[in-house]
């Protein structure tokens, strides 16, 4: 893989990590909020209750990705970044513009999902 498309994965990956923080941030104000919500009847709970059901299962999944991220920046930091960990092939180019965090191959992938490991 080419210097230049390291460089671009990896501001791609720096403008997502400050977007996912951004989000955490926000949606951490808003299970504070949701805390002190004043609820009046079983409505009011049922509501409050989704919304932090929602919020705090969107926050998982960000904090994932940005754990992904992360790592994905020190791999790259380390001129490690591109291969797969499973078989040492590349990535690919075209899967890492989609998912620049990708661990694994489309091969792998797929066989990392199909046997759950």
């Amino acid at each position: 893989m080419r210097s230049r498309d390291i460089e671009r994965l990896v501001r791609q990956l720096q403008e997502r990590k400050k977007q996912i923080e951004y989000n955490i941030q926000e949606a951490t104000r808003e299970l504070a909020d949701l805390a002190e919500a004043e609820i009046n009847d079983e409505g009011d709970y049922a509501a409050n209750s989704t919304e932090v059901m929602i919020d705090s299962s969107i926050t998982r999944q960000q904090v994932q990705e940005l754990r992904e991220i992360e790592y994905a920046l020190n791999k790259a930091t380390s001129g490690d970044y591109g291969p797969c960990e499973m078989c040492g092939e590349p990535v690919g180019i075209e899967r890492l513009r989609v998912k620049p965090h990708a661990k694994y191959c489309i091969v792998c992938r797929e066989s990392f999902e199909k046997n759950g490991h």
